[in-house]
């Protein structure tokens, strides 16, 4: 489990800034939503909370069972889930998912048989990603992320390219497997991908 404290934290880029004073805490084991338009600067704050870009102002602070963690070594403790994120085209699924999970471990229980046959698909396994839809493409991209043994799972429009059983499988997956750590999704349709989140930030009332 893993609670983060964003404590004045703004971003700009040249001299625009994106989101400005946000405070806020993801505590530990719950979900939490980040909520704007398109634009509006949701990827950019999931992105500082990564530890992938740093704020141009405040400070993002971690703490793990009441450690605390250096934003140096947060990434041993993310996957994360995004469109800007590609799969290896050059992989078939099951390098995909050895490559994955070497370094990262599975949940307990589960091994790349048992995500393949999560997937619900059927004679892919030697196939290329880039022979996969978009549909398949976001699939692997939750599984990898979701049955990845983290405290800290981030989620921006987890539900992009996916048809109504493709949203009910994410919904299905994130509601038995998310555990005992800290969600945070990015989302602009709120109602049908975050909308069991128990807290949710605004990004456009910090502008």
């Amino acid at each position: 489990m893993m609670r983060i404290e964003l404590q004045d934290i703004g971003k700009k880029f040249n001299t625009e800034w994106i989101f400005r004073k946000v405070t806020f805490t993801f505590e530990e084991n719950s979900t939490s939503a980040i909520l704007g338009r398109n634009g509006s600067g949701k990827s950019t704050l999931l992105q500082v909370v990564a530890g992938n870009l740093q704020p141009s102002s405040g400070k993002v602070t971690y703490t793990r069972n009441g450690q605390s963690i250096s934003s140096d070594d947060i990434f041993r403790q993310i996957t994360m889930v995004a469109p800007y994120m590609e799969l290896i085209e050059d992989f078939t699924l099951q390098e995909m998912l050895e490559f994955h999970f070497s370094f990262k471990q599975f949940l307990p229980g589960f091994d790349t048989a048992t995500a393949t046959e999560m997937l619900g698909f059927s004679n892919v396994n030697h196939k290329q990603i880039r022979q996969f839809s978009s549909g398949m493409k976001q699939r692997v991209k939750l599984i990898l992320a979701i049955l990845s043994d983290v405290p800290l799972l981030l989620l921006d429009e987890p539900t992009m390219n996916l048809d109504k059983a493709g949203i009910d499988w994410y919904l299905e997956l994130i509601g038995n497997f998310s555990g005992k750590r800290t969600i945070i999704i990015c989302s602009n349709l709120h109602q049908t991908e975050s909308a069991f989140a128990s807290k949710a930030l605004q990004i456009e009332e910090f502008k």
